[in-house]
């Protein structure tokens, strides 16, 4: 006889009976899902691994320590036999078959009258993937395809058009260091979902160039000020288009809370009535860094970091940074737009403590590709970013540290 195709189909199995034989690796794989699904689980096995037993005990299901026996599967509605017995597997299917239960066999599949999908699932969707091919059935090829349609649908780069969701409101969304790849999953599928884009110039810009035809894209810096500051302009156009009931995406580099400003627009949507949502993004305080090979903290060396932002000189009236303190500390500094000021930085923490030869690292555009470190030491980074024409964006990393690793000044 011809082999057919599986036919797909969702089991409801809530308050139902469900018969698992065996506690091993592949009732622990599967088990939380049936549990999930509210199913009335028995465990028929003599043992069972630590996570089953755990299951157990928290009463998740119902264990019965003995071998299969004929008869166990009578009040079942499905079946899972996976026991390392092949003759009780086979006798247990062919109970399955007389009671017309679905049985799903681990050791055979040839030979069970129903099959597990790869299963996985993103905002409310389970996605199944069966092989229609018995003769080419391989698990790992199933998985990957559910691997990629559940990732597809997670970071937003699969959408259905006239089921496009959308999130009233402003999102502001962290982007990361900048490598596109690095921004979080919810991250980018709000993007996917946005009308309107308000980007920074170090957000994730290549993100922006896989965004609809639709979407408006807005440089933030481009925004006309007129009268107000830039942050005022900045969140009136954030009310603005969220006030014409559209879904609005605010990309920032790094976290939105991480010298960002983020709270203040948030502050500012939340006067007007807007709905926000925030979306924490990896911070290049600690991503950059680390994509240059640098701990900022590493047992015997630093068991501290601070991150401070550099973007007022230490003698400016307008810093909030005690830098006579930071040069007391032991542990990692890592400053944060701080390249134009870094010589008075570093003579403000030499004149308070700090040794000159202290080490050094700048990192130049972290995680993209054009990523490049150069390291020198507090006495010698200020004439060492001239020479070397270090420009920002850059994370300066200041601390025994930047010796811990593989390191050079490419």
């Amino acid at each position: 006889m011809a082999e057919h195709p599986a036919y797909p189909v969702g089991l409801r199995l809530t308050g139902r009976r469900v018969v698992v034989l065996g506690g091993g690796q592949v009732a622990q794989r599967r088990l939380p899902a049936l549990i999930a699904a509210g199913a009335d689980v028995r465990l028929v096995s003599p043992d069972a691994t630590p996570s089953v037993e755990a299951m157990a005990d928290a009463g998740e299901i119902t264990w019965e320590r003995r071998p299969y026996a004929e008869g166990d599967l009578a009040d079942a509605w499905y079946a899972l036999i996976a026991t390392s017995d092949t003759e009780a597997n086979t006798a247990a299917s062919a109970e399955a078959e007389r009671h017309r239960v679905w049985c799903v066999r681990s050791d055979d599949a040839d030979q069970a009258t129903a099959w597990t999908p790869a299963t996985g699932h993103s905002e409310g969707v389970t996605v199944a993937v069966l092989t229609t091919d018995a003769r080419h059935r391989d698990p790992r090829h199933t998985a990957a395809i559910r691997d990629a349609v559940v990732e597809g649908l997670r970071d937003g780069t699969l959408v259905a058009p006239h089921r496009r969701t959308r999130t009233p409101g402003v999102a502001l969304v962290g982007g990361g260091p900048g490598d596109p790849d690095l921004i979080t999953v919810r991250g980018r599928r709000l993007l996917a979902e946005a009308d309107v884009v308000i980007a920074d110039r170090l957000g994730p810009r290549d993100l922006l160039a896989e965004l609809p035809p639709h979407v408006e894209v807005i440089d933030a810096a481009k925004i006309p000020y007129g009268r107000f500051m830039a942050q005022e302009a900045i969140n009136n156009a954030l009310i603005e288009h969220a006030k014409q009931g559209k879904a609005v995406v605010r990309l920032k580099g790094g976290d939105p809370f991480v010298f960002g400003r983020g709270m203040e627009e948030a502050q500012a949507l939340a006067e007007a009535g807007i709905p926000c949502t925030v979306v924490p993004g990896i911070s290049s305080s600690i991503s950059v860094p680390g994509a240059a090979g640098i701990p900022v903290t590493h047992r015997g060396v630093a068991h501290e970091f601070t991150v401070v932002s550099g973007h007022v000189a230490p003698d400016d009236e307008r810093s909030l940074v005690d830098w006579p303190s930071l040069a007391k500390l032991t542990g990692t500094l890592v400053i944060l737009m701080g390249v134009d000021k870094i010589g008075s930085i570093a003579e403000t923490l030499v004149a308070h403590g700090r040794s000159p030869e202290t080490p050094v690292a700048l990192v130049q555009e972290g995680t993209t590709a054009a990523q490049r470190r150069v390291d020198a030491t507090l006495a010698t980074v200020a004439e060492t970013v001239v020479a070397r024409e270090v420009r920002p964006p850059a994370v300066i990393v200041v601390g025994d540290v930047v010796g811990v690793g593989p390191h050079g000044t490419a």
